[in-house]
């Protein structure tokens, strides 16, 4: 095995990429991306390869491509939500929205549609990582309404009752948390999770509330995001 593999394995300061690609080009292409990140990159050629790596290595993040052998995206994200709230970009040639409001509501954390930018990947991956590393340097409790959220694990409870969020949904709820009584706009809600500029037709931010509502609604009927018409959402 190479020695940087088992560098990774005993525990390295620089977060660990896994990139499931199958075209080697594109593959290359994302790994550099995110190396340029301040990254390591580990790479799988097929779903099933991509699962054994997260048994064995601490991954940081995963870009995932959906027309991959053996065990498609799809397949990979559904075994990866099972066990893991590590953040997953989805890359992929298809554009419809549909699929990708269906990957969203499945726990990705964001889309990027082939063939992308590398200054548009970089951003979003050094997004995906500086978030992850906060999540290091926190350790403070917020509660509302029976909604727990330990900054320092990042766990989240509602009543009682453990909430298993994505990344991106944990982060819009301690968004709205840190911030009761105030109505975010989508805008403002994506500026400040994702870093960028907010396009009117991007549904991300509505499929993640829905995400986080469900979830709620599993343990209690109580409203707490609510809707502000014609400007966002609040709690």
């Amino acid at each position: 095995m190479n020695n940087w593999r088992e560098e990774i394995r005993d525990g390295s300061e620089k977060p660990l990429v896994l990139v499931v690609e199958d075209d080697p080009d594109i593959n290359r292409l994302l790994s550099h991306a995110a190396e340029s990140e301040g990254g390591r990159s580990l790479s799988a050629y097929s779903g099933t390869e991509a699962l054994l790596l997260m048994d064995q290595y601490p991954v940081s993040l995963i870009l995932l491509d959906l027309m991959i052998p053996g065990m498609d995206g799809r397949q990979v994200l559904e075994q990866v939500r099972k066990v893991s709230s590590v953040p997953v970009i989805v890359v992929s040639a298809r554009s419809g929205i549909e699929e990708k409001v269906g990957l969203l509501k499945n726990g990705a954390d964001d889309y990027i549609t082939k063939p992308f930018d590398q200054a548009e990947i970089r951003a979003r991956i050094a997004v995906q990582l500086r978030r992850r590393q906060d999540q290091l340097h926190v350790e403070e409790l917020i509660s509302y309404k029976g909604v727990e959220v330990n900054q320092n694990s990042r766990e989240v409870r509602f009543r009682g009752h453990f909430l298993e969020l994505t990344n991106s949904e944990y982060d819009i709820l301690l968004l709205l948390l840190n911030r009761p009584g105030h109505a975010f706009s989508k805008s403002e809600i994506y500026a400040a999770i994702w870093k960028g500029p907010y396009l009117g037709d991007d549904n991300t931010i509505s499929v993640h509330i829905s995400n986080i509502r469900k979830k709620l609604a599993t343990i209690s009927r109580e409203e707490i995001i609510k809707t502000v018409w014609g400007i966002g959402f609040m709690v």
